[in-house]
């Protein structure tokens, strides 16, 4: 697979995409965290794209939860363009339950009712990030846009992913990668 070991190299890992990549749609200057990458393919979740067409609140109110009044608040992500109703939330290690899957580097994985939930009610992981959505690649299709150049990919470290403000976790990302935004030929031309 073009350099990519049996291990799959690639969980646990941020892509970034490249500034020509997808100009209008939702991998325009994003930040994925990839949650795993095998001989199936990968999946992973945008990080710096807050969702402004639902709340926090409005997933919560399609759970059976008591008591509406007191519910954290947290941001919404739009993790991918796939299954947009089906929330994921990418947390830190403090919070394991049945269904969580840990990734690595103090970061896991859970899709359950149950996080949402405790997450409402303040009894959830230190550090979440809950999105709507995930992307996903069949295999061999995230080797090749690597390959093209659509991304770079670059080490997940907790500080990025849950402390940095959303607007700033692309260029963040980027300068980790060691390309500089002035390089880019921002037209093409026609010879």
């Amino acid at each position: 697979m073009d350099g990519f070991r049996e291990e799959y190299a690639l969980t646990g890992k941020f892509l970034v995409a490249m500034p020509i990549l997808d100009e209008e749609g939702c991998f325009a200057k994003s930040v994925v965290y990839i949650c795993s990458h095998g001989k199936r393919g990968a999946m992973g979740v945008i990080i710096n794209k807050p969702l402004d067409k639902y709340t926090f609140s409005d997933l919560t109110m399609q759970l059976p939860l008591q008591n509406y009044e007191k519910l954290n608040e947290v941001c919404l992500y739009t993790g991918g363009p796939l299954e947009q109703v089906r929330g994921m939330v990418l947390h830190s290690t403090d919070y394991v339950k049945d269904g969580t899957i840990i990734i690595g580097n103090g970061i896991a994985v859970s899709s359950t009712t149950e996080i949402i939930a405790d997450i409402a009610f303040n009894h959830g992981p230190d550090d979440k990030l809950v999105a709507l959505g995930y992307s996903f690649w069949q295999p061999g299709q995230l080797e090749s846009e690597i390959a093209n150049s659509d991304w770079m990919v670059i080490d997940s470290d907790k500080e990025l992913l849950f402390r940095t403000k959303d607007q700033e976790k692309w260029e963040r990302a980027l300068d980790e990668t060691g390309i500089k935004l002035d390089r880019f030929v921002w037209q093409t031309g026609h010879s």
